[in-house]
């Protein structure tokens, strides 16, 4: 989502008992083509549109947290429609609850989701092309070589003083 897209954006699960609004534009928007998004996702990537909890508005339904693991052993939190069970976003461990990664495929615009940079491309499945234009790194990156400044200082301030996970996750 570039920097004039995002703000306002609403989307929800499958059967509509959930739906949210972004209260501004993403930090960034991941497509990752690691084989855990693959298998949790069901699909060849998954899109994440990045952005502050804080900036979630939550405008009906009820959520279920369900806790999985991850290639990094922080493990990971999945939000879902507690009737049909769609994750809706997920948190991981280095930034906790403080950062969502909004499912783009959940957005009722989902082309408004444009990957911003492309992740894990090692693992991509050989089938899918990646556009030219867009970034790509094998594994992951560094916030400060591809991130707008400004939504680097928004991440900061989103982590400050926040735990990782509760409970250990």
């Amino acid at each position: 989502m570039s920097d004039d897209k995002g703000e306002n954006q609403e989307g929800g699960c499958s059967c509509g008992a959930v739906r949210y609004r972004l209260l501004d534009v993403p930090l960034f928007v991941h497509c990752c083509h690691c084989t855990w998004c693959q298998r949790e996702s069901g699909s060849a990537f998954a899109v994440n549109v990045m952005i502050e909890a804080s900036k979630v508005a939550l405008l009906k339904g009820r959520l279920r947290k369900d806790k999985l693991p991850s290639p990094s052993g922080a493990g990971q939190l999945f939000s879902r429609c507690s009737d049909c069970g769609v994750t809706l976003w997920s948190n991981y461990g280095a930034a906790g609850e403080a950062i969502h990664f909004v499912r783009g495929g959940t957005l009722d615009d989902p082309a408004a989701a444009a990957p911003t940079i492309h992740i894990f491309t090692d693992s991509k499945l050989p089938w899918v092309v990646l556009p030219p234009d867009v970034p790509s790194v094998a594994e992951f990156y560094r916030r400060s070589a591809y991130w707008p400044a400004a939504h680097v200082e928004r991440y900061k301030a989103a982590l400050a003083g926040h735990k990782q996970f509760p409970d250990g996750l």
